[in-house]
């Protein structure tokens, strides 16, 4: 048998799932066997490699005995040739097993190597080679010299980050996500090191292969992409401090004991912990300090609007009137949550300025010396409650503008690819819709070949091939690009993905069961789930007071402004060219007595809504009023169907906060504009 394939899997059967696909097509003309050691995993990677891959030898532990002890078990079984420990969060290409296998066939001393690795986004992963940890490689790390001086041949000893990626060479060590290995440096040196749990078991196995005559080796004529720290992600471990442990338990077993050493390692994890710490701690008290300020801003405002100066309060007051009031306001959103638990909720921001400034109302009527004006405080407390929940949403709002600058998102989610025409492609696009919560904008579809680019697909254009994807990303700002398995073949998939090395755009992957797409940053699942008994936001009490409080204001303010333009257009001016600014602007009326809302249903709603079976709970069920714009309208298309409007609507209900209503708004100006 030529080749032993060992997988050790914890908690991440969609990575697996991926990398059993590409593994079993790499092995085509190659007499191999797989095995997947699984670590107790509670997330039906189990039943997966069950269902659907038979031919593995599947292993199941118990309990999570670790990296190292789990490859053992499957080490002493193996009959192969040569053997391969690689990771489930990878995927290999097609010619990966074939080049690896000729590449020990003509390199007799090489008993250990590793191919090129490349990061989801096409950037070459450092950690597929580097150097030992010892004292001086180690301290370079700890202390970021690697980073800071990458090129240079005494700092970037550890990811061997002054050598080409595109050249094989001899090196220290490699990484452990893929390391193939000859079986007669395995029979020499054993396997791995159960010392280690997990870390460090690869730099052992590597040193000791060095020890018996055989070379490491590094080579770059093939290609993998590993995600990277998935199985971590998902338990409790501490990665650094089991990162650093494992460099101590390196040094300590191969290097002359050093008490620099250790002390050195011990301060590296102290140090990373402390930056955390104080990361997490700062972030608090630096919106607090932000709210403390447009509190007392918001008193300015209110001295100038009721006596035409900011500064009307006698000399005795201050500084007790710009401290009380604001630190009163920042201690009740404190014990709200909103700088800790719910710092996205922006119905608690709004409740604890109306908290913050009742007390504050209180407190004065029993000290006469600081009992001011009414006037004032409801004024201060009405401009709060826009300072303080507005910035929020501007901050919100200027990061997507940012992002959308960098092609990673825009204010209608990120703009997406869909590599592939076929069946599966067309089944991720309705998936995709079929998610509300999905922040995909699919703008198009990219064929395998230029024959369709032009044709439409699923009411999509295609509108480009494998060949030019790259000019089709940058033309259309795109900063998610997803491969169906459906006539895309890894090898192209690695391709697209090496020409790239564009950090601003996230490529992803959707196995074969289509349940999910999975990359670097997240697992997006696509099955469908059953709509079951759900308790709606908008039939919560403090949803529906705060978006009939923000009917009323804004349209209050609206009839002003922009009704009489409206009504003079519409009845004088042109009233056989209808314009829908002007229309909907019309219906203002209705939005300020509560017939209708700014944001809500279609207005081609029926008024009284039925029961549906198809939705459990929507017997009787209360979706919203009507609404000038909503989710349905802003997601009009040609295609859209009643499943998908009334997921829209449903989705709508159970979600509602202040803030998708600004956003749903925005979008809608954004339209219009468009148009």
């Amino acid at each position: 048998m030529d080749l032993s394939i060992i997988i050790v899997n914890y908690n991440v059967r969609q990575f697996l799932e991926n990398a059993l696909t590409s593994i079993f097509r790499a092995l085509e003309g190659i007499s191999g066997e797989v095995f997947v050691v699984d670590n107790a995993s509670d997330d039906g990677s189990v039943e997966m490699v069950k269902s659907q891959f038979p031919a593995v030898c599947l292993i199941q532990n118990k309990e999570n005995v670790g990296f190292s002890r789990a490859n053992n078990i499957a080490l002493k079984q193996a009959r192969g040739q040569f053997l391969l420990l690689i990771n489930p969060d990878t995927v290999v290409q097609e010619d990966t097993f074939h080049e690896m296998l000729r590449f020990f066939r003509e390199t007799p001393d090489a008993g250990l190597a590793g191919c090129k690795i490349l990061n989801p986004d096409g950037t070459f992963q450092l950690g597929a080679h580097r150097s030992f940890p010892t004292p001086w490689v180690a301290f370079t790390r700890i202390f970021g010299l690697s980073s800071l001086f990458p090129r240079s041949h005494v700092f970037g000893k550890y990811n061997l980050t002054y050598l080409s990626p595109d050249e094989t060479y001899e090196v220290d060590a490699i990484s452990g996500s893929f390391m193939m290995a000859r079986r007669e440096a395995y029979e020499r040196i054993g396997g791995l090191d159960e010392t280690y749990f997990m870390y460090g078991e690869d730099l052992d196995w590597c040193y000791r292969v060095g020890q018996t005559g055989f070379k490491v080796y590094y080579v770059h004529s093939t290609k993998i992409i590993h995600f990277k720290g998935e199985s971590t992600r998902r338990s409790s471990l501490d990665e650094i401090a089991m990162f650093y442990d494992a460099m101590r338990v390196f040094v300590e077993k191969h290097f002359t004991e050093s008490l620099f050493v250790e002390l050195m390692l011990s301060c590296g994890i102290a140090l990373r912990a402390a930056a955390a710490f104080v990361a997490r701690a700062i972030r608090p008290f630096g919106l607090a300090a932000m709210d403390f300020v447009l509190i007392d801003i918001a008193l300015l405002i209110a001295g100038y609007a009721y006596r035409g100066h900011p500064f009307v309060f006698p000399s005795y007051a201050y500084p007790a009137v710009y401290i009380a009031p604001a630190l009163t306001t920042v201690l009740v959103m404190f014990l709200s949550g909103v700088y800790t638990t719910h710092r996205h909720s922006l119905l608690r921001v709004f409740t604890s300025v109306v908290i913050g400034y009742v007390l504050i109302s209180s407190i004065v009527f029993f000290a006469k010396d600081f009992a001011f004006s009414r006037a004032l405080v409801i004024i201060a407390g009405c401009v709060s409650m826009l300072l303080l929940p507005g910035w929020r949403v501007g901050v919100t709002v200027a990061g997507r503008v940012v992002a959308r600058g960098t092609r990673r998102t825009g204010l209608f989610g990120t703009r997406t690819l869909i590599v592939g025409t076929g069946d599966s492609a067309q089944e991720v696009l309705r998936r995709l819709r079929a998610r509300v919560e999905s922040n995909y904008n699919v703008v198009g579809f990219i064929a395998p070949n230029r024959k369709q680019v032009g044709e439409k697909v699923a009411g999509l254009d295609v509108i480009g091939s494998l060949d030019n994807v790259g000019k089709v990303i940058g033309e259309r700002r795109v900063g998610e690009v997803i491969f169906s398995m459906d006539g895309v073949s890894y090898a192209d998939i690695l391709s697209v993905i090496a020409r790239s090395n564009d950090r601003s755009v996230n490529y992803r992957l959707v196995p074969n069961s289509l349940e999910a797409i999975i990359g670097k940053t997240r697992i997006d699942q696509l099955d469908s789930l059953p709509l079951v008994d759900i308790e709606y936001n908008l039939h919560k009490t403090g949803h529906r007071i705060l978006k009939r409080l923000s009917d009323v204001i804004g349209s209050g303010l609206l009839l002003v402004v922009a009704y009489p333009w409206a009504w003079i257009r519409m009845r004088v001016v042109a009233p056989e060219v209808p314009g829908i600014v002007a229309s909907r602007t019309l219906l203002l009326p209705q939005v300020f007595s509560g017939t209708l809302s700014f944001v809500g249903r279609p207005l081609s709603d029926p008024d009284q809504e039925g029961g549906n079976p198809t939705y459990a709970g929507n017997r009787g069920s209360y979706l919203g009023p009507k609404g000038l714009t909503g989710l349905v309208q802003i997601n009009a298309r040609g295609d859209l169907d009643a499943e998908e409007i009334e997921r829209y609507k449903l989705y709508y209900a159970k979600n509602h906060s202040f803030g998708l209503d600004l956003e749903i708004i925005l979008k809608s100006l954004l339209l219009l504009w468009k148009k």
